[in-house]
């Protein structure tokens, strides 16, 4: 059956990533549609929307708009008017809900308004510095500065999943799990959380391989260890090595996420709610 392509207009004054993430967050509710998104982003002068109605009338679709100026947000609802296309003003929407709910009247933040470079915003880019300077095992020493440290077998999502806490404002560090390479006694001294993330083998197979073509024969891992095609994809090694690392985990009374049918987003979810509601031995299902 195919798909009825709609092609689906994000209209922001901002950077257009709240509007984004919820038009995505929708998309996989209508699967016999297929929504090609238009962003419009930073649209702060009439000159400016003038070039998005043209944009809209050339291709019309429904509009989603999260404008904070209400003359542009009218002159929006008018040339939508002209070409026939629907309109939501998810800001409108929002704003009225909450004006009820906390009995206050809101109040005109601009546009952009949540970017705001406060202390929020210079611990993220701090997390961001501190993820980079401890990726993979690096400065082991300075292991009792980070939020949360993670630790698992090589591809097993660490990195990325460090990245984005950062965007959070979680300072991760990631150390790599390699049988038989002793780990840093840092890090089984520390008072803040250690979690382990583990994969199911199949997965963590096609992962590796796929790694492997884009690599020289012989893998340098972290901590000197020199992986062999053979060793790194051997099924029975690969099971043997997560089981190894499920083990220590365990030991150590670390919880643990299985990441096999997470998205980075999902496990980092996951990590946060480890630390607001720590539970030992397991994750968040």
């Amino acid at each position: 059956m195919t798909k009825r392509s709609i092609c689906l207009h994000l209209v922001s004054g901002g950077t257009g990533q709240t509007l984004d993430a919820q038009a995505k967050a929708c998309a996989p509710h209508f699967p016999d549609a297929e929504l090609q998104f238009r962003h419009w982003n930073l649209v702060r002068s009439r000159t400016q929307l003038r070039r998005v109605i043209a944009g809209i009338a050339s291709e019309p679709g429904p509009v989603l708009s999260s404008l904070i100026d209400a003359g542009l947000q009218n002159d929006l609802e008018d040339g939508c008017k002209r070409t026939g296309v629907q309109l939501l003003d998810v800001m409108k929407n929002t704003l009225t809900f909450l004006e009820g709910a906390t009995g206050t009247q809101a109040v005109d933040g601009g546009p952009g308004g949540q970017y705001i470079m406060d202390e929020n915003y210079f611990r993220r880019i701090d997390a961001m510095h501190y993820v980079i300077e401890h990726d993979d095992g690096q400065q082991t020493r300075e292991l009792k500065d980070a939020d949360v440290v993670l630790v698992g077998v090589s591809r097993a999502s660490k990195t990325p999943t460090c990245f984005y806490l950062a965007n959070k404002g979680i300072k991760a560090a990631n150390v790599p799990l390699v049988p038989d390479t002793p780990l840093p006694p840092e890090l089984f001294e520390l008072d803040v959380p250690v979690i382990g993330l583990t994969i199911a083998p199949d997965a963590l197979l096609e992962i590796r391989r796929t790694r492997l073509n884009s690599m020289v024969p012989t893998k340098q891992h972290a901590g000197g260890t020199s992986l062999t095609r053979t060793s790194y994809i051997d099924p029975e090694e690969v099971r043997n090595e997560l089981l190894w690392a499920k083990r220590l985990c365990t030991r150590h009374s670390w919880p643990i996420i299985d990441i096999t049918r997470r998205s980075i987003e999902e496990t980092s979810a996951a990590v946060l709610d480890i630390l607001e509601h720590p539970n030992p031995l397991s994750a968040p299902g």
